[in-house]
């Protein structure tokens, strides 16, 4: 009986594998395409509290079951705390915002703009208050243990059971040593580091016990691309090839990668040892201005980056025998403009058989 399961199985998931990923046409989706035996994530990046926020009423009419902050949430680039928190306040008075804060769940990480400024990482003096911001935004509570901490990395669980999804929130400015810059090339810096020591034992244990069924790795800054034109963690690629690898090491359920920054939406995947499905990582970022799409840096890209104001949708369609998961970036109107649909097998931990 199992090896017929796993034999029906694998041939509906190497029939998915063969699907390409294109942008899709301007298609809608409507508000009642939910269903109980569902889970819904929304996210995106690169939002401005100065500038027009057209895709709030899209993210609220998608009714996701969590909101994901992938940062640059908003555009500080200060050194004064007053003049941070007045932005974080901007951003929190605003009426699209205001309605998605009353339905739904919000967590997220943050990026260099709202952490300090252009490129800051670990030498910007004042990233612990920043760090009190952030998470006074973020309505953590004043005793939660991620505020006695350095650096705002944290899990958030959703969901029980077979049907968990465990999201990593990376900080990758905290800790992160300066890049190797050349003009407007961002050249690598082998010896350095994006997580800080702490952090990345922090995530190896997190990784190890984790028995959710869906582990969402969220970064704000992109971990697959290999470009030298804009900051990513292939600018370190040692630090790169330690994540990738422990991943493997600690091999969680059903890894996807999640980030922003880039002021596109793009999706890419690499093999993994381990895993029969692909790593892919989404990137959905330009929530208040985007950038024109490239056909250049990043060798892992499956179809073309969306140059358009984007957020970015899991969907989860729970099952016995396999679920479904439908990436998506969606503009204004909800119009799905880059999608991958993937099937997961329920997860058994190795120990459950001893």
């Amino acid at each position: 009986m199992r090896t017929k399961v796993f034999s029906i199985s694998h041939l509906l998931l190497f029939v998915l594998l063969l699907a390409s990923v294109i942008p899709l046409k301007a298609t809608s989706v409507g508000e009642d395409d939910t269903a109980p035996d569902r889970t819904r994530i929304a996210f995106g990046s690169c939002n401005s509290q100065a500038e027009p926020q057209p895709l709030w009423p899209s993210i609220v009419a998608a009714q996701p079951d969590l909101w994901v902050w992938l940062g640059d949430n908003i555009y500080a680039d200060t050194h004064t705390m007053d003049t941070l928190a007045s932005k974080y306040n901007q951003q929190l008075r605003q009426p699209g915002y205001q309605q998605l804060l009353q339905s739904t769940p919000i967590t997220g990480t943050w990026d260099d703009h709202d952490f300090g400024y252009n490129d800051a990482g670990k030498e910007f003096e004042k990233k612990a208050q920043s760090q009190q911001k952030f998470l006074d935004f973020m309505g953590v509570p004043a005793d939660a243990p991620v505020r006695e901490q350095e650096g705002v990395y944290r899990t958030y669980t959703i969901g029980e059971g077979n049907r968990k999804v465990k999201i990593f929130l990376l900080d990758v400015r905290y800790h992160r040593d300066e890049f190797n810059k050349l003009f407007d090339l961002y050249l690598p810096n082998y010896g350095g580091d994006v997580l800080g020591e702490a952090q990345w034992q922090w995530l190896e244990r997190e990784l190890e016990n984790s028995d959710a069924q869906i582990n969402i790795i969220a970064s704000g800054m992109q971990i697959l691309p290999n470009g030298l034109a804009y900051s990513s963690w292939s600018a370190f690629p040692n630090a790169r090839e330690r994540l990738l690898n422990l991943i493997q090491t600690t091999h969680p359920a059903n890894p996807i990668l999640l980030s922003g920054d880039r002021h596109v939406g793009e999706l890419a995947r690499i093999e993994l040892e381990g895993y029969q499905q692909p790593l892919y990582e989404i990137t959905s970022s330009g929530m208040t201005h985007h950038r024109e799409p490239s056909k250049s840096g990043n060798r892992y890209r499956i179809g073309e980056q969306v140059g358009a104001l984007n957020f970015g949708i899991f969907d989860i369609a729970w099952g016995e025998n396999l679920t479904q998961v439908t990436m998506q970036i969606r503009g204004v109107g909800n119009k799905v403009l880059l999608e991958q649909k993937l099937l997961f097998e329920p997860y058994t931990s190795p120990s459950a058989s001893l």
